[in-house]
């Protein structure tokens, strides 16, 4: 597998000798400039791929939020996720950057693990939205034909094959794949197997996040729990329920991307799945039940 290849754009050059200190052991390709304008060139040269964007804030050339506000402008750079690195962590600015684009924070000073977990985790959504997308274009035309489907899933690999294949009843079935992943992926960690929000957090900065998935899965009380998925076309839009064997969870704090958890490496799937996927999320019951809609003949806000 290729290293993966990060750009970090800070006007401080002792920043810069920090963050590569920090990311040395890592095996990945670093680049960095000083310059809001010459990471703009860099990732808009077709030449170079860039699967991280690690962005200083305040610059004096071209800000970073000018610059995280043209990439996500831009058709082939707007997938890149970036981590906005700020001094500046007022709610307000915090709700200025996820509004542009920026799911992922770091607070200055920080430290080589927070940097670390942070990376790790924008790799592996980046790295599952590129599986997912490179799965979308099989069988697709019979897919569309497709009126109603119901699935049923127990594991996160399971999750990513069904959001993946029920997505391509749908225009723009990447973006869909995305969101339905993040709400079925939700039912089995969240919901089925019982890790909240701290937990995973902790078990994605120690990196040790998959193997406790699997080490639940393995124990008896969960073996027969599954996240049920139902897929209907409904007047002229889809429907997508997805339900949990779980007890529920407190989903209003996570329905909006509170600025007070935009420091943490997870706690934005929701958000992703309203933003990227459904013209509509709502959750019913205690938690463990979600609706989605997307409508079915236009592009709608996927």
């Amino acid at each position: 597998m290729p290293r993966a290849r990060i750009l970090v754009v800070d006007d401080e050059p002792f920043n810069l000798e920090i963050i590569c200190d920090y990311l040395e052991d890592c095996d990945y390709q670093l680049d960095t400039t000083q310059s809001g304008a010459e990471a703009l060139a860099w990732l808009e040269d077709a030449g170079r791929h860039y699967d991280v964007l690690v962005l200083d804030r305040m610059m004096p050339d071209i800000s970073g939020m000018e610059v995280l506000r043209q990439v996500k402008q831009h058709e082939r750079l707007k997938a890149i996720p970036v981590i906005m690195q700020t001094a500046a962590a007022t709610p307000d600015q915090v709700r200025e950057g996820l509004a542009a684009g920026a799911h992922y924070y770091l607070t200055k000073p920080f430290e080589a693990d927070s940097l670390q977990a942070v990376i790790r985790t924008a790799l592996d959504d980046q790295r599952r939205r590129a599986e997912l997308s490179a799965r979308i274009n099989e069988h697709i035309v019979a897919m569309q034909m497709i009126e109603r489907a119901e699935f049923s899933v127990r594991s996160l690999e399971e999750a990513a094959a069904v959001a993946t294949t029920a997505a391509l009843v749908c225009p723009r079935p990447e973006a869909v794949a995305m969101g339905l992943a993040e709400l079925l992926v939700n039912g089995v960690e969240h919901g089925n197997l019982g890790i909240d929000f701290v937990a995973k957090g902790a078990l994605k900065e120690s990196g040790t996040w998959a193997d406790e998935v699997n080490r639940r899965l393995a124990l008896p009380e969960h073996a027969e729990k599954r996240v049920r998925l139902t897929v209907a076309k409904e007047g002229g839009r889809w429907h997508f329920h997805v339900r949990d064997d779980g007890p529920g969870f407190d989903w209003q704090r996570f329905i909006e991307l509170d600025p007070a958890r935009a420091f943490a490496p997870n706690g934005r799937g929701i958000v992703l799945a309203k933003q990227i996927a459904f013209d509509e999320v709502t959750y019913a019951g205690s938690g463990n039940e979600v609706h989605a809609w997307l409508a079915a003949n236009t592009e709608g806000t996927a």
